[in-house]
């Protein structure tokens, strides 16, 4: 049979998983006690990041809408100036034109 022409392998395989069976209720608490921290660490700098990237969104997108407004209210006192019929809306979504 094809499958027995690996005892070697098949013997050192065993062996190997024997050895982890054996092994594994002293080596899993110590890896775990190692990688505990080192997870919660991570996860920690992952909120800190995140949170800071929503204050940065925020002002930003504070600035922007400063800016937006600004530029409305120009664009409204020079069309106004101007005495044409140009209006700026409220919400910036759209000009339109007034007839008169």
């Amino acid at each position: 049979m094809a499958i027995w022409n690996n005892g070697v392998k098949l013997g050192t395989g065993l062996a190997i998983g024997v050895g982890a069976l054996i092994l594994a209720p002293t080596v899993v608490p110590a890896v775990a006690a190692i990688l505990k921290p080192l997870a919660k660490a991570g996860i920690k700098s992952g909120f800190i990041a995140y949170e800071k990237g929503r204050e940065v969104l925020a002002e930003t997108r504070e600035v922007i809408e400063d800016l937006a407004a600004e530029v409305k209210a120009e664009l409204s006192q020079e069309y106004a100036e101007v005495g044409g019929g140009f209006t700026v809306d409220a919400e910036m979504k759209s000009s339109s034109v007034v007839s008169e």
